[in-house]
């Protein structure tokens, strides 16, 4: 896509490199500066987000597809995040090209100094790319990217090599409090939504390499796919390159997929004190939030950053840890998704501590959500936050990430360009209202892991 030519394969090493600086470095000052994003649809109705980068040769891509866990079969949780991964277990021949199992795949990625891979969240599958642009590297990475994509294998072996080794990893994770606290709490704010399933080593018996090869049918559609690039191309190549990733999956199939439950608010408060031996008691307070489409998404997401979200400057920081020395650490935070994703504080204490701190932490967030910040609270918040923002933008990475934000959540093109001025534009009164309407400190759900009063069993 470009005319210069490509390094040696020697060098390709030390340029990647320097690359990794050479993105911050550019984008550092890019950031502050407009960020243009071009937005169209494919013939196959692909839409496509575009910035371009031409700093550096590089690019990143990221292919998102609606089909995350939220969608995974009941009784079978993780299957998607599963399914993208196992991509990487090799590819089915196509015309000329054979057969390539796990080892000639990374093999075949290393040597073009690219990377390929998928994973799932809550509400996406996703595929991410990242290649040079040198023209005869960036077209075999596009090629095989096709390939993983479309022509994945799904050999039963290293599922059933790679399964064990998962299990091994849930029962040690079963070990730690804060696992075990956090597993708790989820059920408990999101009852029977998909948002609150776990994957258990019974649920991972049940999936099978035949399970993720039918998903992967089912589910990758080049007309459903949202992809977000970033780099140092064209719209022109940009075009060609998104239309040569999807072109081996079907063009057809897209209707509309049947609606998710949205998670159910909490009707009364619910507490749980789970009993184990720990040096520390884990405290998780908290419920159904807000979906990332609220209106009210920049008045909680300030209001957090006074709230439990601003480190040492925020107010749960200031009343639990430095006022009364009853933590190291305590946060609060908001997690919006397609639907209400959970509003969480945290901290953990002396189990001794534990009633002290949850009182205190109750008393806090109620203060909060009747009241409001304070002027100076929410201008050092707006200042903290605004100064900050180039941060969220200063690699190719980060870049992408909020360009594929903007494409996932159908914001506006202009979404980065305007964040400060919706930052700025905030009053107290705004964030009192926004929390009034989202939160209700009388009922929610408390865990207490480890707490002094706990039963050992």
């Amino acid at each position: 896509m470009f005319s210069i030519a490509s390094p040696p394969p020697v060098a390709r090493a030390a340029l990647r490199s320097a690359l990794a600086l050479a993105t911050g470095l550019c984008l550092a000052f890019a950031s502050y500066a407009a960020i243009p994003i071009s937005h169209w649809t494919q013939p196959s109705g692909a839409q496509v987000y575009l910035v371009e980068s031409p700093a550096i040769p590089m690019v990143d891509v990221q292919i998102d597809f609606d089909a995350g866990g939220r969608r995974d079969p009941r009784g079978k949780p993780g299957l998607a995040n599963l399914m993208a991964s196992s991509t990487a277990y090799g590819v089915k021949a196509r015309g000329a090209e054979p057969a390539m199992d796990e080892n000639a795949l990374s093999d075949a990625w290393a040597d073009l100094g690219a990377s390929f891979g998928g994973s799932a969240s809550a509400d996406r599958l996703g595929f991410s790319l990242r290649s040079l642009t040198y023209p005869d590297l960036l077209e075999k990475a596009t090629l095989l990217a096709a390939r993983q994509l479309g022509d994945a294998s799904f050999p039963e072996a290293p599922w059933l090599r790679d399964r064990p080794k998962l299990v091994a990893s849930l029962k040690e994770a079963n070990t730690r409090p804060a696992t075990l606290a956090g597993r708790a709490f989820a059920r408990a704010v999101y009852g029977d939504h998909p948002y609150g399933a776990e994957s258990t080593e019974e649920t991972l018996a049940r999936i099978s390499a035949a399970d993720m090869q039918a998903l992967h049918a089912q589910a990758l559609r080049a007309c459903s796919a949202k992809v977000s690039v970033v780099g140092a191309l064209s719209r022109a190549q940009a075009d060609a390159l998104v239309s040569k990733l999807l072109s081996h999956l079907p063009s057809t199939g897209c209707d509309a997929l049947p609606p998710v439950p949205e998670v159910a608010p909490l009707a009364a408060a619910h507490e749980e004190r789970i009993a184990f031996a720990s040096a520390q008691a884990h405290v998780l307070l908290g419920q159904p939030g807000y979906k990332r489409n609220d209106p009210d998404f920049f008045a909680l997401t300030v209001g957090n950053h006074i709230l439990g979200g601003g480190g040492f400057t925020a107010r749960l920081t200031e009343e639990v840890r430095e006022k009364r020395g009853l933590t190291y650490g305590v946060y609060s935070g908001f997690a919006p998704g397609l639907h209400a994703g959970a509003f969480t504080i945290g901290l953990q204490t002396r189990p001794d501590q534990a009633q002290q701190a949850l009182d205190l932490v109750r008393e806090v967030l109620a203060k909060f959500v009747a009241k409001g910040p304070t002027d100076l609270e929410l201008q050092a918040a707006k200042d903290n936050l605004i100064g900050g923002f180039a941060l969220r933008l200063d690699s190719n990475r980060k870049l992408l990430d909020n360009v594929a934000n903007i494409a996932w959540n159908n914001l506006p093109l202009d979404y980065l360009e305007t964040w400060t001025a919706q930052v700025q534009k905030l009053t107290v009164q705004d964030i009192r209202a926004a929390f009034s309407r989202k939160l209700q400190p009388e009922k929610m759900v408390t865990v207490v892991l480890g707490a002094e009063d706990a039963k050992l069993n």
